[in-house]
């Protein structure tokens, strides 16, 4: 895992053989879910102030949404793990794509706040689901490139994601409303179900009760099994729980963030509704190119120097973003900002995974029961407090948040240097 680390065999070193990520139908297919995922919560989010207005709610009730998503996210917490290992991934990315079009269908079809929690609560089953068993399968299927797929399959959630505030606004402006760019979910899930689909549910893509010995593919890249004779594990390292740590803070600013910026740009800047929603592409538009950046650097980099960067970066673009007072320079905040929290979330589950001692689906089931801890509280806080002191002040929530994950990981990388 950590290939610094070798032993003095008093031999001359071979040269260690090139990382590199292998993109075949196994890894295109669970790419697609990402691209599902990363439209619905790239055009839903920016929404959340539209549907407000729409409702007449206030911003915490808004902000009950992140909480409704938050719920559903801990009950796949609670069965994500048991249904991989009773049945396999596909099956399960199979079941979670049907619940998730089902949770778009009711939210878009919603008109009262009561339908539109329910339709946000199932919409967090399925797509947490669908993210829980699409990362460890990466995770497997790449082996020592897992941390360059992890990254890479979120950036590219996050660059068709990045069309979805865009979608959002123009529907506004034409006087559709945002619902029809929300419902383009449904289509896209419906796309990756027939590419993982008509693979078979063997290797990465098998049970966890099953060694993944190759990808459903027969390439050769999956890692090789823990031995027969290995003990029975209970808990997990003080190094997982750092960057655990690290990925709940991660979902937390995200989720904050893309949920309010587009209030806080209409209180700060005096952008119109529609252009303040479209602004929030620039957020995306940031995670994007960060993590396709970030996926090939972290194959010859440390992930964990790279995540507490990646968190530096994240503050300056929120005190950009915080103390801008015209949309133009709100939205150099907004795209900084991106560049930092592309990387945080799937570096720090990339790092949570490989510190789970072959355990990768138990591993992502905490990283999930984590986050919906983190959407359930980080929208509805951020959302209390405008209605309270007011956007502007609320934000300062963020870079709070923010050095907490930086202090998380900088004990994961001790921690790390210690075991080595």
């Amino acid at each position: 895992l950590f290939r610094s680390v070798l032993p003095d065999t008093g031999a001359p070193a071979a040269p260690l053989a090139p990382i590199r990520l292998h993109r075949d139908r196994v890894t295109l297919a669970l790419y697609a879910h990402f691209v599902a995922w990363g439209w619905l919560l790239y055009s839903f989010s920016p929404s959340v102030p539209l549907l407000a207005r729409e409702m007449g709610i206030t911003k915490a009730q808004a902000g009950l949404h992140g909480t409704a998503m938050a719920a559903g996210t801990v009950v796949t917490a609670l069965v994500s793990a048991r249904m991989v290992e009773r049945f396999d991934r596909r099956v399960t990315l199979l079941i979670a794509s049907g619940v998730l079009a089902l949770g778009v269908v009711i939210l878009v079809s919603g008109r009262t706040l009561g339908v539109t929690l329910a339709g946000v609560a199932v919409i967090g089953i399925g797509g947490t689901l669908l993210i829980s068993a699409a990362q460890p399968a990466l995770s497997l299927h790449h082996s020592e490139a897992s941390a360059a797929a992890v990254v890479e399959a979120n950036g590219v959630g996050s660059l068709f994601g990045l069309l979805a505030p865009l979608a959002v606004g123009a529907s506004v402006a034409v006087g559709w409303g945002w619902r029809p760019a929300v419902a383009v979910t449904i289509v896209l899930v419906g796309v990756a179900a027939v590419l993982i689909g008509s693979l078979p549910g063997r290797g990465a893509l098998g049970s966890s009760s099953v060694p993944a010995m190759a990808p459903a593919d027969g390439a050769p890249c999956d890692p090789e099994p823990a031995p027969a004779a290995a003990p029975a594990r209970r808990g997990f390292s003080g190094t997982f729980w750092f960057f655990w740590v690290g990925s709940l803070v991660a979902v937390a600013i995200e989720n904050a963030t893309t949920f309010w910026a587009a209030d806080l740009l209409i209180d700060g800047t005096g952008a119109g509704p529609g252009i303040a929603t479209g602004a929030v592409a620039g957020l995306v538009a940031g995670m994007s190119v960060s993590r396709f950046v970030v996926g090939p650097i972290s194959m010859r980099r440390a992930p964990e120097k790279l995540l507490i960067l990646a968190f530096g970066l994240a503050g300056v673009g929120w005190l950009i973003l915080w103390s801008a007072t015209t949309t133009p320079l709100a939205l150099v905040g907004l795209v900084i900002t991106g560049l930092g929290y592309g990387a945080q979330y799937p570096l720090s589950i990339a790092l949570l995974l490989r510190a789970s001692e072959d355990r990768p689906d138990k591993a992502q089931a905490r990283a999930t029961l984590g986050a919906g801890g983190a959407i359930a509280v980080a929208p509805f806080l951020l959302g209390a407090l405008a209605d309270r002191v007011g956007p502007h002040s609320a934000f300062l929530l963020v870079p709070a948040l923010i050095a907490i994950g930086a202090g998380a990981v900088a004990l994961g990388l001790r921690s790390v240097h210690r075991a080595a």
